[in-house]
């Protein structure tokens, strides 16, 4: 039997180092502190009409970037919500689904076509992370 030779073998594990690193900075993305209040500000309309998905808005929203609900992940999406850029945009959207209220029957709702899928998604990722 041939042996694999060593200028092989190195090319390959230089290959998977490549790889390992760029899953860690995929994995390390910067979240967007506007995106993030808006998804809180939609979230909220979502937890009032599916109770089922109360207490599980950031597990939700990392699991739209496939990402596992670790402290780290939550403690960086605390730190966001402390932010003047997060404040203001919330503020901005609440204004705005205030203003836009009652265009629409709940059921056939965008909004709540959306929390159907984000909840389908949820449910998808933590049945695979089981």
């Amino acid at each position: 039997m041939p042996y694999p030779s060593p200028m092989r073998t190195s090319f390959f594990l230089a290959i998977a180092l490549l790889l390992s690193l760029i899953t860690d900075v995929a994995n390390a993305r910067a979240f967007d502190a506007k995106a993030l209040a808006r998804y809180d500000a939609s979230y909220v309309k979502c937890e009032s009409q599916y109770p089922e998905m109360k207490g599980h808005g950031d597990e939700a929203y990392l699991s739209l970037w496939r990402m596992k609900a670790e402290p780290k992940y939550v403690a960086e999406l605390v730190k966001l919500r402390r932010s003047a850029v997060y404040t203001a945009e919330k503020q901005r959207a609440l204004r705005t689904a205030v203003a836009a209220k009652g265009t629409a029957a709940a059921a056939s709702s965008p909004l709540s076509r959306e929390c159907i899928g984000l909840w389908g998604e949820y449910q998808r990722n933590a049945a695979l992370k089981r």
